[in-house]
């Protein structure tokens, strides 16, 4: 089934072109590399996973509460326009918001996936080019899972929201070999992972929470690869070219806090763009995501040398300078836990179930033949 009839709007032209600017780079040392890095590459293989076998497709999703949402959550919460909505139109805005957003991140895993691809193109090192092409598949699994989820259990997509493209525009077009890093792996790699969370920790409906942790269980890998591919790399940069790097992570952050909102879906609802910005603006719960956001960019961005006063007086702008201290590491690992743990507790459960099913079947035999 083709995609664009489920489109809310039209995304354009099939294919979105980005003219390529930086050198493709092959190395001849196959032998030397960084430990911690080819670690985390044999960490790369052994942890790949099939999603069409781990999920449990199976599982039925109301697609008018996919995510199961509190009102309190809903942008138009407590508005004139909330008051006159049916409950039948507040499950068609549930709807549009778990399409929005499971949208967007469908759209970032495929250029996650391109940026993977262009680190193995133009990374130096081939430690790097060799973790990056674990990524690329996982990022391929990653578009492959959220396509399947809106298609099937949504029956709804939006195009890329144009300032999330915008940021992945200037990740691909830049030359530099470091930028896929810093614009994939650091900004929009981190506001994804705190947005999964945020859904995977609140949401009651099993189908999102195992896709969600699924998903974050390789985003830690990922995240962890780029702070050390950066952190070296960084090291050996003038302040210069570190500021210019600090620039663009500034107006990344403010791009997505400023404008990352899901303004399209009141707008397909009706209401112009100019109210629908302000009800964002009045939201507390938007509010509280827009914090939580930053929660895993910016000890990220301090951990790989990026910290000068410019950055520092934009975080502080932002109210989230306070989160340069969070332990990351801890973070990566409760998020390694928690998909474990889901596997843990399912594949459990599928035991009992099949014991049980085969000790009735016993003892139907016994009576049987009795």
């Amino acid at each position: 089934m083709s995609t664009h009839p489920l489109y809310t709007s039209d995304p354009g032209k099939p294919h979105w072109e980005i003219p390529s600017t930086g050198s493709a780079r092959l190395s001849w040392e196959y032998d030397d590399g960084r430990d911690r890095l080819l670690a985390l590459y044999q960490k790369g293989k052994d942890k790949q996973w099939d999603g069409q076998k781990r999920i449990d497709w199976d599982l039925e999703v109301d697609p008018h509460d996919p995510l199961g949402t509190p009102d309190e959550a809903m942008t138009l919460y407590g508005t004139s326009h909330w008051a006159k909505m049916t409950d039948k139109d507040k499950g068609e805005l549930r709807r549009h918001y778990a399409s929005w957003n499971f949208s967007q991140f469908l759209h970032g895993e495929q250029g996650a996936m391109v940026c993977a691809a262009r680190i193995v193109e133009s990374a130096p090192d081939m430690d790097a080019k060799f973790y990056s092409a674990t990524q690329t598949m996982d990022e391929a699994r990653h578009a492959e899972i959220y396509g399947r989820f809106l298609h099937e259990k949504i029956g709804m997509l939006y195009p890329i929201n144009d300032n999330l493209q915008a940021l992945l525009g200037d990740t691909l077009r830049d030359s530099r070999w470091d930028m896929p890093y810093l614009g994939m792996q650091v900004l929009i790699e981190g506001l994804a992972l705190a947005a999964f969370g945020m859904i995977r920790d609140t949401t009651d409906k099993p189908l999102p929470k195992q896709i969600l942790a699924y998903v974050m269980q390789d985003e830690a890998r990922h995240v962890a690869f780029g702070r050390m591919a950066l952190r070296d790399y960084y090291k050996q940069l003038t302040d210069a070219e570190l500021r210019e790097r600090e620039e663009f992570v500034i107006e990344g952050c403010y791009l997505m806090r400023d404008r990352l909102r899901g303004v399209e879906v009141l707008e397909n609802f009706g209401i112009p763009k100019a109210e629908a910005e302000s009800y964002s603006e009045q939201s507390e719960f938007l509010h509280l995501f827009r914090k939580l956001l930053f929660s895993r960019i910016v000890p990220c961005v301090k951990d790989i040398g990026l910290w000068g006063k410019r950055l520092q007086e934009a975080y502080v702008d932002m109210g989230v300078f306070e989160m340069g201290d969070s332990n990351l590491d801890l973070l990566m690992a409760q998020d390694e836990e928690i998909a474990e743990k889901l596997d843990a507790e399912r594949f459990a459960a599928e035991e009992r179930e099949r014991v049980t099913e085969v000790t009735e079947a016993i003892e139907e035999g016994q009576r049987i033949s009795g």
